[in-house]
């Protein structure tokens, strides 16, 4: 049986995460792989629910009740999906996981990126993906990409641009401090170059 892979894709919103995880889901099995893609929160049916929540609740939710709400999403996610999915010798492809949390709770809502990551990394028993493809992007052109999209905002998409940048500077922090794990790319290069790139560093690991 092949071991399992888990990637997971990061940056920020329009950075083009779910384009390059569809392109390599395709060469995964064009490869006679089979991948799970998944994405967080709203991996599961618990995960649709919270979700729905954190992203498009129209009432206030303080920055301590989001971040519970991500990590108790993230718990069942990893328990119920990516687990088991490994344990097969699947390949799991997924948008977004304990890192966004870290860059968007911890470090632009002021939780604290070390108190943030402890709390994931105890709600999914220590987890960690083997790879995590960070696409980077200048937050003004992210948001002229989500202008061009035409459809509303979630709670995370409204936010002011500052917001973005600490978003963006926390993501390559955590980059610099995990070099291993962490492939981080060029969001505005030409999307074939981008997955291209992505490809050869999965290559390795099957």
């Amino acid at each position: 049986m092949p071991r399992g892979l888990w990637i997971t894709f990061e940056g920020g919103d329009g950075s083009g995460k779910t384009t390059q995880a569809e392109l390599l889901r395709a060469w995964c099995e064009q490869r006679g792989r089979r991948v799970v893609r998944t994405r967080e929160p709203g991996g599961t049916e618990v995960g649709r629910t919270i979700r729905e929540i954190v992203l498009h609740h129209r009432g206030d939710i303080g920055a301590r009740a989001e971040a519970l709400l991500f990590a108790a999403d993230r718990s069942h996610h990893v328990r119920t999906v990516v687990s088991p999915a490994i344990e097969r010798g699947e390949i799991v492809i997924q948008d977004r996981y304990l890192d966004s949390s870290v860059a968007y709770q911890g470090a632009a809502r002021d939780l604290g990126p070390d108190e943030v990551r402890e709390l994931s990394l105890w709600a999914t028993e220590g987890a960690l993906p083997d790879v995590t493809v960070l696409l980077d992007l200048d937050p003004g052109a992210a948001r002229a990409r989500l202008d061009a999209d035409d459809k509303p905002f979630d709670r995370l998409e409204a936010e002011k641009a500052d917001f973005h940048a600490r978003v963006r500077d926390a993501y390559l922090r955590l980059a610099a401090d995990e070099p291993g794990r962490f492939l981080v790319l060029d969001a505005s290069l030409p999307v074939d170059e981008i997955a291209s790139r992505i490809r050869d560093r999965v290559a390795s690991h099957i």
